[in-house]
């Protein structure tokens, strides 16, 4: 059964979950962003800038620390697992979709132990996007099978309903926490059943971005070597943010550091925009212009990952087109393989 917590005991709540490592939207420099919680997390934002997978996937990342006998490396000592299980509370239902990607490339071939410290019996508490409060207008999640009030990748979802949050269990672990918040959760009854449905129903029809995924797959294996693909790589700067803040993009670079006497291996993000990503050891570069490395990051969302791993490598979240210096929007970029194949 559904259940309610008024939003100003929602502070409360998440000091009682003294057993997690608890991250939340916060406002840093006019943006809204995921960081450690310390007091009561903003609550009516629009989708935060960058998204939150950081917490699970850091920005740069320690791996492990060489041990030395004078000038010579001698072991490596592991990095410890981190003390308490993670709990993310406040994200988008396309930013707890983006984890479920996330968590399939993560172990797909390999099971990359780093990412599953982090993500082992952590939470998930996914936040509804309900007005006025939608993640912007370059937002088309219902075109690549999520919505604003999508339960995938989460384990409760919170949705907005005036002066409290209808709270829905969609896990175990959601359940558990539940327990753990006790009296400050309330069963919800029918009217409250009928206002979240509506005000994701709302939010949903609200959203006027579309793209039309319908023959996707075939236009992008008929035209790898079409000439389209010059046509808009032009106007790209390769600066990679079209990369770095996408919610699902996960490539990393690896690096031997020296530091006043210590050694250890750290990875990076990086980002397949970047001239010497795809470099060889031999210097051959097999994406050696833009346009080579914009057609990657199209094929690898609507293509690659859906073979390798069953899911879109796009959510929908639009921060790809919205913080695109030149305004290139995948939308367009998308629609015009199909219209090329015509």
């Amino acid at each position: 059964m559904a259940k309610m917590i008024a939003k100003d005991k929602v502070g409360t709540f998440l000091n009682k979950l003294d057993g997690y490592e608890v991250y939340g939207p916060v406002e840093e420099d006019g943006l809204t962003l995921f960081r450690k919680l310390e007091g009561t997390p903003v609550l009516n934002f629009k989708n935060s800038r960058k998204p939150p997978k950081h917490v699970f996937f850091p920005q740069t990342e320690r791996m492990f620390d060489f041990r030395q006998d004078g000038t010579r490396i001698v072991g490596v000592d592991e990095i410890p697992a981190p003390d308490k299980p993670i709990l993310l509370f406040g994200i988008r239902p396309c930013d707890a979709r983006a984890v479920k990607v996330l968590d399939e490339l993560f172990s797909w071939d390999y099971d990359d132990p780093y990412y599953a410290k982090r993500r082992e019996n952590s939470v998930i508490i996914s936040l509804s996007c309900t007005s006025p409060t939608m993640p912007g207008p370059n937002c088309f999640c219902t075109s690549v099978g999520g919505s604003p009030g999508s339960t995938e990748g989460s384990d409760m979802l919170f949705t907005d309903i005036d002066n409290a949050y209808y709270v829905e269990a969609v896990t175990e672990k959601g359940n558990d926490i539940i327990a753990v918040g006790g009296n400050l959760f309330t069963d919800a009854g029918p009217d409250a059943d009928k206002t979240a449905e509506a005000a994701k129903s709302e939010a949903a029809e609200s959203i006027v971005r579309k793209l039309d995924t319908e023959g996707v797959t075939e236009a992008l294996e008929a035209n790898f070597d079409s000439a389209y693909w010059d046509e808009f790589a032009q106007r790209c700067l390769g600066c990679g943010i079209c990369t770095l803040l996408c919610p699902t993009c996960h490539c990393f670079d690896i690096n031997d550091i020296r530091r006043k006497g210590e050694i250890w291996r750290e990875r990076t993000w990086d980002s397949c925009q970047y001239p010497y990503y795809s470099i060889h050891a031999s210097n051959h570069n097999p994406r050696p212009e833009k346009k080579h490395r914009q057609r990657n990051r199209v094929y690898h969302k609507f293509l690659y990952s859906e073979k390798n791993l069953g899911l879109l490598g796009c959510v929908g979240c639009g921060r790809c087109i919205t913080s695109c210096p030149v305004n290139i929007d995948i939308i367009q970029v998308v629609e015009g393989v199909k219209e090329v194949e015509e």
